[in-house]
Order: C-alpha cells, then sequence, then structure tokens
C-alpha cells in the first residue's frame, strides 16, 4: 500500500497529460484492476437484486398479513430510515478521496485503522460467505418447493429426489454456477447480473399487472404441517381485486402463528424478517475495484437503488391490501404464483433473485477477501487471496471463498445462522458510520466530501439504530459478534498493522485533554489529516490584534501559539522576568476569544528567541509546523485595544476583580522612528531560519485594514461581495515556469480553502490566478488546473493572466533563491516586482466576470472587492549579504495591496486519496 502514503506533492500544468496522479486502479501488487463497470451495471444493479432478495415474493404476505398496512408501512419507512442513514455515511466517505478495492472495509480501515477495519473487514466478510450459502439454500428449497419428489399438492412436479445428500448436491452444482460465473471476471458477473435483473423485473411487472387483470378468485390453502389433511376442512383464501372493504379489513394489524413454524408472531419478528431482506446496500460499494468512477458511482447508484427498491416495497403493500384477504396473506406467502397470469413467470422471479443474491455474496466477499490479504493484516493464512489474473481479477480469492461457502453448506439448514448474517452486516454498517462521524468530529481539513447530505447527527443516529437492531433481531448474536470484534481487535493490535494509512484516533485525540498527548504518535502523522498548528510571533499585541484573530481563523483547530520574545540575559538579571508576563498574555486571548497557547521566552535577540520557540513550542505530535509574522514595513504601528469593543476598560485602569487593565500590562506602540528590537537583517534571517527548520511561513501585512466583521465568529454575511485572491505562482521568477504549481503553490491553496471554510468567510468568493507564459495557449493549462481543483474538491475560480511576456524560459532554472541573480541587477528586479504589483492591483478591481469594481467604484460602478490576497513568498537568497535587497522587493511586490499573506509552505498537504 505504498502508493497510499504518497501525498499530492506538485502537479505540472505544462507537462504531459495525466502524469501528475497514478491511476487509481492500481492495487499493491502492480496489477491494475480492470475497471470497466458503470454506475448502473457495478452498483444499481447488485444493490437492487440484493435488497429484494427473495423477500419481494415471498414474505410480502407474510409482512401485511401479520402487521397490517399501516404497521407494514412504519415498519418500512423505518427500516429504510435506517438503511439511508448509512447510505449517506457511505456516499459521504466514497466522495472524499479515491476508493479502491474492498467496499465498505475499505473505507472503515482507511479510516479507523487497520485494528478495527481488519476485524470488521473479516466479520463483513464471513457474513457475506454465509449470506451466499443462505442464498443458495433458499433457492434449492424454493426449488424443491415445486420439482421435489416429497411434495405434496396438485401444484407439485415431483421428479427431484430430495433428503440431505440431494439437497448438498443440488446446493454444490448451484455454488459452482455461481463461482463459474464470478471466477470468470467482473465483466460476466455484471452481464450474469443484468440478465437476472431483466428477469426479475419482467417477473415483477407480471405481478403488477396481474393485480390490474386477474379477477376475483378462490384460492385454496395448504393445511398446516403436522395436522392430518383429511380430517381437516378444505380452507380458501380469497382475491378480491381492488376492493375498499378488504383494504379496511387489512389496515390494522392481525398478528397470528406462522403457519410454516407455528410460532407466534409480534412487530420485532415481523420487522425482523422484513429487514433481514433488504440490508444488501454494500453490493454495489463492494465491486469498488471494479468501477469506472467509485467516487461518483458509489452514491449515485445505492441511492438510486435504495430509492427504487423502497418504491416497489410500498407499491406491493398497497396492492396487497387493496386485493387479498387476510387469511390469503396469513396462510398461503407465494400467493403471488397464485394470481399469476403466468404463474412460471413468477418462479423464475423466485429463482432470479435467490441466484442474483449468491452471486453478490460470493463475488462481494472476494472483493473483501482480496483487500484484507493485500493488506496483509492475517499473514500467510490469506496468503493464496492474492493471486490475480492478468485482468486484475482476484481469481484466487474467489476459489478461497468458493471453498468455505461450500463448508458453509454442509450445515443444511442455516435458520439460526440467518440471524448471525444480518448481525455482521449491521455491525459493518455501524462500522461506516462511525468512520464518517470520526472523520466530522476530527474536522480534518482534507475531509471535505463533495456529497454534502449528512452531518455528525446522521452518523450518530445511524450507529444507535444499528446497534438497536442487531439487539433486536438477536441479542445473543449481537453480544457475539460484539465480543469477536473486540478478540479480533485485540490480535491485530497484537500482531501489529501498517501505520501508513492515516489514522483518524490521531486528528481525535487533538482535542482531548493533556493526559491523551502521550498517545498522539508524531509516527502515524498522515497528510490527509495535516492541520496548520501556529506559532504567531508577537512584539506587541496592541498592534497586532487583527493578525492575532486573523491566525486564529487559519489554524482550522489546530495549534495556535502566540510567542513572544523578551530581549535579556537571565545571567544578569535576579529573576526570571518572563513568567510575571503570563497573566498578561492569557488575559489576551480570553479578551481577544481566540483558541490559543502562550508561549514566551528570553533571549539576547530575537531571532534566537524565535529559534527557540520553534524548537520548543507544543508537545508531542502538537508541535508548530508555520510561523507567522507581522510584515516588515514603515507603516506606523496601530493601538487596537483603543478602537476593540472587548478591549474598552474603565478609565481606573482596573477590570472587575481588581486586576490591572491590560493598557497597563502592555507598553503603548512604538512611535514612528523609533528603534527596532529586529532589525531587517535579522528579520529576513528569522524567516531563514524556520525554512531552514523545515516549518511553513506566512508574512502578515496590512491585517488592520480587515473589517471586524471578516475577523468575527460570525457568518460574515454582509451586502457587499468579497474575494479571496490565490497567487500561487511565484511571480518573482517567471522565468522559472509560470505554468508550474509546486508545494509551496499548494500549500496556498490549502490556505485559502481552510479560511473559506471558516463561517466569517463562507461569502467570500476564493479566486485563483493561473499565470500563462510568454509561449503557452490559453485555455490548456486552466483546464488541467481546474481538474486538480476537482481531485482536491476545492471550489474556485480560475482566472488566467498573461505575465513573463519576453522572459526566455529556455534558460536553466536557477537555484530556488536566487531570483535577483540570473542577468537580472537590481533595476530590473525592482521593475519586475512593480509589474507584478501592478499585475496583482489590475485584477484585484475586477469582478467575476472581469468587469470594472472595486473599493473606490472604479467607473462609477461599485463591485466586488478582494477581501485577502495570498502571495507566494519566495525563498530568501542563499547570501545574507542580500536580505536587505530581498526584503525591498517583497514591500514593493506587497505595496497597496490592502490585507495580505505572503506564503511558503515547505510540507505537503495535500491528498487526494480517501
Amino acid at each position: 500500500m505504498a502508493s497510499e502514503s504518497s501525498p499530492l506533492l506538485a502537479y505540472r500544468l505544462l507537462g504531459e497529460e495525466g502524469a501528475a496522479l497514478p491511476p487509481s486502479g492500481a492495487g499493491a501488487s502492480g496489477v491494475p484492476s480492470a475497471r470497466k463497470l458503470s454506475t448502473f451495471l457495478g452498483v444499481v444493479v447488485p444493490t437492487v437484486l440484493s435488497m429484494f432478495s427473495i423477500v419481494v415474493f415471498l414474505r410480502i404476505g407474510f409482512v401485511v398479513g401479520h402487521a397490517g398496512l399501516l404497521q407494514a408501512l412504519a415498519m418500512l419507512l423505518v427500516a429504510y430510515i435506517i438503511l439511508a442513514l448509512t447510505v449517506l455515511s457511505v456516499c459521504a466517505i466514497a466522495t472524499n478521496g479515491a476508493v479502491r478495492g474492498g467496499g465498505a472495509y475499505f473505507m472503515i480501515s482507511r479510516t479507523l485503522g487497520p485494528e478495527v477495519g481488519g476485524s470488521i473487514g473479516l466479520m463483513f466478510y464471513l457474513a457475506n460467505v454465509c449470506g451466499c450459502a443462505v442464498s443458495l439454500l433458499g433457492l434449492v428449497e424454493s426449488i424443491l418447493d415445486v420439482f421435489g419428489a416429497d411434495v405434496t399438492g396438485s401444484s407439485g412436479i415431483q421428479v427431484l429426489p430430495q433428503g440431505y445428500g440431494w439437497n448438498l448436491l443440488y446446493g454444490s452444482l448451484l455454488l459452482g454456477l455461481v463461482g463459474g460465473v464470478c471466477t470468470l471476471g467482473a465483466g460476466l458477473y455484471a452481464r450474469a447480473s443484468f440478465l437476472t435483473f431483466l428477469l426479475v423485473s419482467g417477473s415483477l411487472a407480471s405481478v403488477l399487472v396481474s393485480f390490474v387483470a386477474v379477477g376475483p378468485r378462490n384460492i385454496p390453502l395448504a393445511p398446516r404441517p403436522g395436522t392430518n389433511s383429511s380430517s381437516v376442512p378444505h380452507r380458501h383464501g380469497h382475491f378480491t381485486g381492488f376492493n375498499g372493504s378488504t383494504l379496511k379489513d387489512n389496515l390494522g394489524a392481525g398478528y397470528a402463528e406462522d403457519y410454516t413454524t407455528g410460532v407466534m408472531m409480534n412487530f420485532a419478528s415481523v420487522f425482523a424478517v422484513l429487514f433481514n431482506g433488504c440490508t444488501g446496500i454494500m453490493a454495489g460499494a463492494n465491486m469498488s475495484g471494479e468501477l469506472k468512477d467509485p467516487s461518483r458511482a458509489i452514491p449515485l447508484g445505492t441511492i438510486i437503488a435504495v430509492a427504487y427498491t423502497f418504491f416497489i416495497y410500498i407499491l406491493l403493500f398497497f396492492l396487497s391490501s387493496f386485493t387479498c384477504d387476510r387469511a390469503l396473506l396469513q396462510e398461503d406467502y407465494g400467493f403471488f404464483r397464485d394470481i399469476s397470469l403466468w404463474p412460471p413467470l413468477v418462479l423464475i422471479g423466485i429463482y432470479a433473485t435467490a441466484l442474483s443474491a449468491s452471486m453478490s455474496s460470493l463475488i462481494g466477499a472476494s472483493r473483501i477477501l482480496h483487500a484484507l490479504a493485500q493488506d496483509d493484516l492475517f499473514g500467510v493464512i490469506l496468503a493464496p487471496a492474492k493471486v490475480v489474473s492478468g485482468g486484475g481479477n482476484p481469481w484466487g480469492a474467489v476459489l478461497y471463498s468458493w471453498g468455505l461457502v461450500q463448508l458453509v453448506l454442509l450445515a443444511g439448514k442455516l435458520n439460526t445462522l440467518a440471524a448471525v448474517v444480518t448481525v455482521f452486516y449491521l455491525v459493518a454498517y455501524a462500522a461506516v458510520d462511525l468512520s464518517c462521524l470520526s472523520l466530522e468530529w476530527a474536522s480534518a481539513p482534507n475531509f471535505r466530501p463533495t456529497f454534502s447530505l449528512f452531518s455528525w447527527h446522521t452518523c450518530l443516529l445511524g450507529v444507535a439504530s444499528c446497534l438497536l437492531m442487531m439487539f433486536l433481531i438477536s441479542p445473543g448474536a449481537a453480544g457475539g459478534s460484539l465480543l469477536l470484534m473486540g478478540l479480533l481487535s485485540a490480535l491485530l493490535t497484537a500482531r501489529g498493522g501498517p501505520s501508513s494509512w492515516g489514522y483518524v484516533s490521531q486528528a481525535l485525540l487533538f482535542h482531548q485533554v493533556r493526559k491523551y498527548l502521550l498517545r498522539l504518535d508524531v509516527r502515524k502523522e498522515h497528510v490527509k489529516f495535516w492541520r496548520p498548528q501556529l506559532l504567531l510571533l508577537v512584539g506587541n499585541p496592541r498592534g497586532a490584534l487583527p493578525l492575532l484573530r486573523l491566525a486564529n481563523q487559519l489554524k482550522k483547530g489546530g495549534l495556535y501559539v502566540l510567542g513572544h520574545v523578551t530581549l535579556g540575559d537571565l545571567d544578569s538579571l535576579p529573576s526570571d522576568p518572563v513568567q510575571p508576563q503570563y497573566g498578561a498574555w492569557l488575559s489576551l486571548v480570553d479578551l481577544a476569544q481566540v483558541k490559543a497557547f502562550v508561549d514566551l521566552t528570553l533571549s539576547p535577540s530575537v531571532r534566537q528567541g524565535a529559534q527557540h520557540l520553534l524548537r520548543i513550542s507544543g508537545l508531542g505530535g502538537m508541535k508548530p509546523n508555520t510561523l507567522v509574522l507581522g510584515f516588515y514595513d514603515d507603516a506606523p504601528p496601530q493601538d487596537h485595544f483603543l478602537t476593540d469593543p472587548a478591549f474598552s476598560e474603565p478609565a481606573e485602569g482596573t477590570r472587575e476583580g481588581g486586576s490591572p487593565a491590560l493598557s497597563t500590562l502592555f507598553p503603548p506602540p512604538r512611535a514612528p522612528g523609533s528603534p527596532r528590537a529586529l532589525s531587517p537583517q535579522d528579520y529576513v534571517a528569522t524567516v531563514a531560519d524556520a525554512l531552514k527548520m523545515n516549518k511553513n511561513v506566512v508574512l502578515a501585512r496590512a491585517c488592520g485594514a480587515l473589517p471586524p466583521e471578516r475577523l468575527s465568529r460570525g457568518s460574515g454575511s454582509s451586502a457587499q461581495l468579497h474575494h479571496v485572491d490565490v497567487w500561487p505562482l511565484n511571480l518573482l521568477r517567471p522565468r522559472g515556469g509560470p505554468g508550474y504549481v509546486d508545494v509551496c503553490g499548494l500549500f496556498l491553496l490549502q490556505m485559502a480553502t481552510i479560511l473559506s471554510m471558516v463561517p466569517a468567510w463562507h461569502s467570500a468568493r476564493l479566486r485563483i490566478f493561473l499565470c500563462l507564459g510568454p509561449r503557452e495557449a490559453p485555455g490548456a493549462a486552466e483546464g488541467r488546473l481546474r481538474a486538480l481543483l476537482s481531485q482536491l474538491r476545492i471550489r474556485a475560480e480560475v482566472q488566467e493572466v498573461v505575465w513573463g511576456e519576453g522572459a526566455e524560459t529556455g534558460e536553466p532554472e536557477e537555484e530556488e533563491g536566487d531570483f535577483v541573480n540570473g542577468g537580472r541587477g537590481d533595476e530590473e528586479a525592482e521593475a519586475l516586482a512593480c509589474s507584478a504589483n501592478a499585475l496583482v492591483r489590475a485584477q484585484q478591481g475586477r469582478g467575476t466576470e472581469g468587469g470594472p469594481g472595486g473599493p473606490e467604484g472604479r467607473d462609477g460602478v461599485e463591485g466586488p472587492t478582494t477581501a485577502l490576497t495570498f502571495l507566494y513568498l519566495p525563498r530568501p537568497p542563499a547570501d545574507p549579504a542580500r536580505y536587505p535587497r530581498y526584503l525591498a522587493l517583497l514591500e514593493t511586490l506587497s505595496r497597496d495591496l490592502g490585507p495580505t499573506l505572503l506564503i511558503h509552505g515547505v510540507t505537503p498537504v495535500t491528498c487526494t486519496d480517501l
């Protein structure tokens, strides 16, 4: 699974098409999966057939006859609500990245980790194996009910001998047919499923037509088992046609003994039978390895299948209640054949549903087993399941599963095991809901599924409803399944598993108390759960309040540390001057309403203090990965304490409780022209130090111009439209390839996307500017960038601008920090920075359609304005003597742009995998 840990490091827009991303169908063994199935054949058809199963033909009368129409509809609604909650979770996870083979197992294991995922995956596999055997035995019994030698009644055709051995032979022959289809590949399975789908649809259509076309008739009822048919008078059920009196009689419940078992029915037992028959919602997801586009096909196909089966069940409930009396419904579960225009077609439908359910279970089991074997969670015992054909079909796993199904067939009657199968299915469904709930509660920046019709409420309700149904169907099986899951999880934990998948537990532990910090293992960090962990260096908070709040919005639930360096040498001081300052800084955090920690240090210079804070701030996996600094310019510092309502204090200089006011704890802002604690040389050196320490850097300029509503915790809805502009390319090196988005460019995109997730920035539109080279055709690079944004689930407008005309693209690429040399003198570099600044300012005054607009109302039209600009921050030059020149170029580049963030990212932060 090495490919899963490889994040998207770079995306070349001027290269070969499709070279940026590996094909999602490649398996761990290097054999490409044959992804050929469409949404209809790969998801809709198998899911519909699995959800119908044999219940649609043989248990409609059972449910309506005992529960009545009203309670039957209530049961159906409750059952489909439970299934729909799980479907919402499946859709969310499936649209959050590339889904590989293994279906539900892949989703669970890649979210909850190999221990829980492996245990539930094995249980889900066993459920499919046993489900295949149950379907085959049900098919054998259905065939023998008509063709068996022991059949009594006029409708029997006594040609097939019966008995344990004969039944096992029939089941084995049918298993051989099913196994042969699955061994030959998903393509043949899809065609066979489509054929059975046509047969089932035709049979159902004939049943629906028969309700209307057949006239009233009396249908003889078979005597109950164990009664003497000669001494009991013949009884009849009545098919009345559409009759209001029949409907009225069938509205209420009429629970009675089941004529096949003699057990008294009640709401729970009837509901369990109905629910057992429609739990096949994962049949399409199990085919994830063979789907052309699983992230689209799984949610769309599953929703279509669930809606279609729900409609058919409701229609059959109504038609049965309108036309059949209670006696017929309770005493003849196969009455569809008695009222059909052509009874053999109903038999064909029954046989087709049972055969398709067994095929779906077997091929689903083989795909799950193959994924388990590829992940090597259970060692050599599953090694044969790794074998695949040249086309990617895991025939080894199919044969392995075929052998297990054959063993289960030896058990014969599986009425008790049927409840265990359903409970195992429900365990898997609950785990899928739990996976989605964990991702939602973790609030990871890379969890942004394109399917949004879910919330943590639906996930939690799905978990609870699945657990409730487990104990309602079989308390013993439910308790045993949970115990088995715990034992398997303990076994996998002791054995150890791969840690490159990413653990959602690591994201969840981020919000826990201090004692859980010891469990936050840095070795389990994964790019898909990356989040900003900011260290904001603050000299005087009076002039940094807007930046302090903006950084709080950028952290996306990550670590946020306010750092301050006090100049001094502890050797020459009687006590540490830093410790008394913590109270003031903690009060600042409370009043500013930001979720931040405070870290102060004493150092002879600000640069050395910044190095200390970058090294020692945080604990374990919670350490800063991004340094945030205010911009070094000549703008006079402002005292935001005087204008911010949160810092309005009494005139006496004290607050409630007698504590000193913040105005007395922090000195007034530096006067214009007064000396600074940090020189330009040390400022750039601090940036260079952070990059050497593999920390990302953010330089914030003019954040005081941000409106207060953009820095609040509210929705930020305002009448005027705002933009967030992102320039993910180095504007000071047009010759280096303006069509290239590297790690730093992707970091800019991620930071801008994180900001757009904040409620105060929801109304702002994200714009990404793609600079064209002098010889590049318009449109080509834009299309590739839009494809990248689609894979990253980033919604943004892409605009192309011409930049770098006259630059010689054929020269060799320069060293990353050497943007001033290479034939360009200081004057040429200054001109380049001025041109880039003019380019950015020109785009700030354009709306989404490129029309005029801006804060001053250019051309008399007030249009959208740019609220914040993200610029690519070049690396500082290698020669420290050129640091002042570097800072001057940055000042020219960002001059008069309004609020601006210059960002340089050195770590990969985006991921297209699940």
